[in-house]
């Protein structure tokens, strides 16, 4: 053998990972079964929290550049891919987190204040580095978020969110998508031609179809009034930038344009790997969503109207 031979259990470290179970309940002699599945469930999410941060830490070098290699670009995209699968390993986990009835939580729940899962730090790491910024943030019992860890770790989430995010470099990526403009061919102008087009036509469908009554023709229209000046803001610079001032727009305006450009030439073979990584930063966007919303739901279940052990 080439290489010191190591064993199983010297490799993952099993003895000190599985010794780190300990239970409150059973400290204060008032055993609870169902402390031993919290610990397990909220461990093993810290541990895959670790494993995203891997994967997201090692694409951030890769699209911080002033051009981004293509040979990377599959790299990227898989790793980002592992993310998503790893995001639904983790909603998987409260399924079998609420097999845990209230009242089982309530056997021990006393004795975990003030612990919180707001005070995750590597899930706040996730957030910052996929681009959440603090003035997004909704306040936690009336404080910043970062006030509620010690000062060393404060410090390195503010350091974190002075970092440019995922999102940041991905925006000055697409901004900076070839083909918008090549020789007898206006990517904007084209599909902004098609744009009006099919708006005429949709109000064509409208005023020919004889199933509407005059009420509802018009209420259609307004529909359509209301798309047009969705889409009209998209080809006036200025006024999407206003627009993006007031939060109804992320993306720089050059970052729109690339995106569309990708979405709608998706099927050809240059554009299959950044339509990909588009989706797959969509995935990543709605799982942390769906996250939040059945933790939210969870919490509900569990506690009905009482205060979080961390004060929420």
């Amino acid at each position: 053998m080439k290489y010191k031979p190591v064993q199983y259990t010297e490799y993952l470290k099993l003895e000190q990972l599985l010794s780190c179970q300990t239970l409150r309940s059973e400290e204060e002699n008032r055993p609870a079964h169902e402390e031993h599945l919290f610990i397990i469930v909220h461990q093993a999410y810290e541990l895959w929290f670790k494993q995203i941060l891997h994967d997201l830490s090692s694409v951030i070098p890769l699209f911080n550049k002033e051009r981004v290699d293509e040979s990377s670009m599959n790299t990227v995209v898989q790793r980002l891919e592992r993310v998503v699968l790893t995001q639904k390993l983790l909603l998987d986990q409260l399924t079998i987190l609420e097999t845990m009835t209230p009242l089982d939580f309530l056997d021990f729940r006393d004795l975990l204040y003030p612990a919180s899962g707001f005070q995750s730090l590597q899930f706040r790491t996730i957030e910052n580095i996929l681009g959440l910024k603090s003035k997004d943030r909704l306040t936690y019992n009336k404080a910043s978020y970062e006030s509620h860890f010690p000062k060393e770790q404060a410090q390195q989430l503010k350091h974190i969110e002075s970092q440019d995010s995922l999102f940041e470099l991905i925006d000055r990526w697409l901004a900076r998508t070839p083909f918008l403009k090549l020789k007898g061919f206006d990517f904007w102008k084209e599909y902004e031609g098609s744009v009006k087009s099919m708006f005429l036509r949709e109000r064509e469908i409208i005023k020919n179809n004889n199933l509407l009554d005059e009420n509802s023709k018009q209420q259609n229209y307004k529909i359509i009034e209301g798309s047009e000046q969705l889409f009209s803001a998209i080809f006036n610079e200025e006024e999407y930038n206003n627009l993006r001032e007031q939060g109804l727009w992320r993306l720089s305006y050059g970052a729109i344009h690339g995106a569309l450009l990708v979405q709608l030439y998706r099927h050809l073979p240059i554009f299959h790997l950044p339509f990909r990584l588009i989706t797959t930063l969509l995935d990543i966007d709605e799982n942390m969503t769906t996250w939040r919303y059945r933790h939210a739901l969870m919490a509900q279940r569990m506690l009905g109207t009482k205060v979080g052990t961390g004060g929420s």
